[in-house]
């Protein structure tokens, strides 16, 4: 199921091209899969682009620079934030300057969050192989 924009699409094509050097650094760890887990870089995600995805755990990486503490940039972090997480999108944003200071330690951290984070697949309801409950009683 296509959850993007054609526009939002194009826009996560650019960025790929440009991304800024902490989100480079970071990419340059999450794109080895640590731990088996899959992230793709500059995604697009219900119409906007996300600096780092991972689909199995429905999580949600944003670098922050300096700029996202200016003018009406951190009420917009926080609608966007909230907007995401109202889809079911777990989001987390990282200091680029973190980032810059240890990229492998940061990545280890974004790990060892998805190890905390069940499977979307763990959250439903489990059925019995008759379907339907589990009481054995036909209705």
């Amino acid at each position: 199921m296509q959850t993007h924009s054609p526009e939002a699409l194009t826009a996560a094509r650019k960025l790929r091209r440009q991304m800024s050097l902490p989100e480079g650094l970071l990419w340059q760890q999450l794109r080895m899969r640590p731990a088996g887990l899959k992230f793709r870089n500059q995604h697009p995600v219900a119409g906007m682009v996300v600096d780092f995805y991972c689909a199995s755990r429905q999580l949600v990486v944003e670098i922050d620079g300096i700029s996202h503490d200016m003018g009406d940039n951190p009420v917009r972090d926080l609608r966007r934030d909230a907007f995401l997480q109202s889809l079911g999108y777990r989001v987390v944003r990282i200091l680029a300057a973190d980032v810059l200071r240890d990229p492998a330690d940061v990545a280890a951290s974004i790990v060892s969050l998805c190890s905390d984070i069940p499977p979307p697949s763990a959250l439903r309801a489990a059925t019995s192989p008759k379907g339907g409950d589990s009481s054995g009683v036909a209705c």
